[in-house]
């Protein structure tokens, strides 16, 4: 199996493959040639230079590296081309079965807007707004005014909390829908927006689901993916604290209808906005998830392993009566950026690198002394994840984890110092937070912690 991708997913599939008896090749690029995934890796690949344009988001090179070492199939990890369908009809093309789910269906669920519209027809809740594209001025100024201040215009083709706008005013709303497609084609390739109604003090609350090729969909609970900075995660749990069961129930049950009616296949997401009695449907990731092990902690399920047996033609190994989350996981993210200058990359060279360790701690990285952080990729260093039969006991666990880091290196800060403010915030303790937490800590403390 190529493994196109790089970092700790890279390494975390690798040991998969590992264990079930896959040979395993990583693609790399000239920046990754020293990486931990290479060196663990049964063979690995060049694939061209640093920038990710010119090797993990390039597919000819891709393919040439899979067909020249014989690998059957390519497993995307996460971001990169993980749900481009295009890549994954190269594949097919090439006689290599892409870990995920059919290409049409990425198609469909990559398309922000088009999800929204499926899934409304599927039954699940949405926030007012369109449910097409807004292609013009008038078009946006009318749904504004339609759907009722404060307002987020999103990308169609967006993701990993890029390409959205909140506008609390309407004045403020023309010069957010040029500015957030602008943006949109620039990142995406793809200026198309769409708009819905903003929920304030909404909880980010996310069901994960597999599906095989035999009829069977299961759900494995929910996690909270709450503490945000520009919309991307810091901090997520399982189960998502305080929230009532019948909620995460309606939830997992709304998951599993919307993957049925879709025709999904393999490992994804269902993301969902939570306020108080109030659900919305937000998208769908078709791939493994940044925060996959805290369902693996709770429920005991190897989700790259299903992942791979799905591809495989092989039903699940669990039916839902399997699934049974036991205690609390939670998953900290340790990115190489200074939260004082807005979560600002900083790479550099790691002149000490020495991970937490004790019962219940798993750390996935790639990262050891001596690696160079690069520029040109995703500040992500490792995640600590940590497992406790309640939260009280997860989140001693974690802060007693994140104090024993060591990282050091010259210019490299992280977020370990933020991460352990949140785990010490009352309203974090009280599990009373909402994707606000960051600006409201700001606030208290009079200063600006989040972008």
């Amino acid at each position: 199996m190529l493994v196109a991708n790089r970092g700790e997913i890279a390494l975390r599939v690798v040991r998969t493959c590992r264990e079930m008896g896959i040979r395993s090749v990583v693609a790399y690029s000239t920046a990754d040639r020293e990486s931990a995934a290479v060196r663990a890796a049964d063979e690995a690949v060049q694939i061209g230079p640093g920038p990710a344009k010119q090797s993990y988001l390039y597919p000819p090179a891709l393919i040439e590296a899979a067909l020249r070492t014989g690998a059957q199939a390519v497993h995307p990890g996460y971001g990169f081309l993980s749900e481009d369908p295009d890549f994954a009809e190269i594949c097919a093309r090439n006689g290599l079965v892409f870990i995920g789910p059919r290409p049409e269906v990425m198609a469909r669920l990559g398309d922000k807007a088009l999800a929204r519209r499926l899934m409304t027809d599927a039954g699940l809740p949405v926030l007012p707004g369109t449910l097409e594209p807004v292609g013009s001025p008038s078009e946006i100024v009318a749904a504004g005014h339609r759907v009722g201040f404060p307002v987020i215009i999103k990308a169609a083709a967006g993701g990993g909390g890029r390409g959205m706008s909140v506008v609390r005013r309407a004045e403020d709303l023309l010069p957010a829908f040029r500015a957030t497609r602008a943006a949109a084609r620039s990142v995406f390739g793809d200026d198309r927006v769409y708009l819905e109604r903003f929920l304030e003090r909404a909880r980010h609350v996310e069901i994960q689901v597999l599906a095989d090729g035999h009829g069977n969909v299961v759900h494995l609970g929910e996690r909270d993916c709450s503490v945000q900075r520009r919309h991307q995660k810091l901090v997520e749990e399982s189960p998502a604290p305080g929230l009532p069961r019948r909620i995460a129930e309606a939830l997992a049950e709304a998951a599993v209808r919307g993957a049925r009616a879709v025709g999904f296949t393999g490992a994804g997401t269902f993301e969902f906005l939570v306020a108080g009695e109030e659900t919305a449907f937000i998208e769908v990731n078709s791939r493994i998830q940044v925060e996959h092990p805290v369902t693996e902690a709770v429920t005991g399920i190897d989700l790259v392993r299903e992942q791979i047996r799905v591809a495989a033609g092989l039903p699940l190994s669990v039916t839902q009566d399997d699934v049974r989350p036991r205690g609390v996981a939670v998953e900290c993210r340790v990115n190489a950026e200074d939260p004082a200058r807005d979560y600002a990359p900083c790479p550099g060279e790691l002149t000490e690198f020495v991970p937490p360790g004790g019962p219940f701690v798993r750390v996935d990285t790639h990262a050891y002394p001596g690696w160079r952080i690069s520029p040109y990729y995703d500040s992500l260093l490792a995640k600590v994840i940590v497992w406790g039969p309640d939260r009280d006991q997860a989140l001693d666990r974690m802060d007693r984890a994140l104090a024993e880091f060591r990282i050091a290196g010259r210019g490299v800060r992280t977020t370990v110092p933020r991460l352990r403010e949140v785990l010490a915030d009352p309203v974090f303790r009280a599990a009373e937070h909402s994707t606000a937490l960051l600006d409201e800590m700001a606030a208290a403390q009079g200063v600006r912690l989040a972008g």
